[in-house]
C-alpha cells in the first residue's frame, strides 16, 4: 500500500483530471506515451519491445473489458513487474 501512495502521489495533480487520471488501454498512442513518459523517464528503462509486451501484460490483469484503469494502479503494477520499487524511496 505504501508503494501505491508513492506512485500516485508521483503521478501529481492528473490524478484529479478526469481524463488523465486514466489510461486508454486500447488507444496505441496512450501506451505508447505510458512507455515513453513513465517506463523510459520516471523508471530508467531502455526501449524495447519488453517494455510494450509489459504493459499489455498489466492491461490484461487489469482486465481489458475494465473501462477505468486507474493511471495510478496500472503504473503501481508497472513499477512492481519490473521491480523497480527503488525509485519511489
Amino acid at each position: 500500500m505504501d508503494l501505491l501512495t508513492k506512485v500516485t502521489i508521483g503521478c501529481g495533480p492528473a490524478i484529479y483530471d478526469a481524463d488523465a487520471s486514466t489510461v486508454a488501454g486500447s488507444q496505441p498512442s496512450e501506451l505508447e506515451t505510458v512507455k515513453a513518459n513513465f517506463l523510459m523517464k520516471k523508471l530508467g528503462l531502455a526501449d524495447s519491445p519488453d517494455l510494450m509486451d509489459a504493459i499489455n501484460s498489466v492491461i490484461e490483469t487489469y482486465g481489458r473489458s475494465e473501462r477505468n484503469k486507474y493511471r495510478a494502479v496500472v503504473y503501481y503494477l508497472l513499477t512492481k513487474h519490473f521491480g523497480k520499487e527503488s525509485v519511489y524511496r
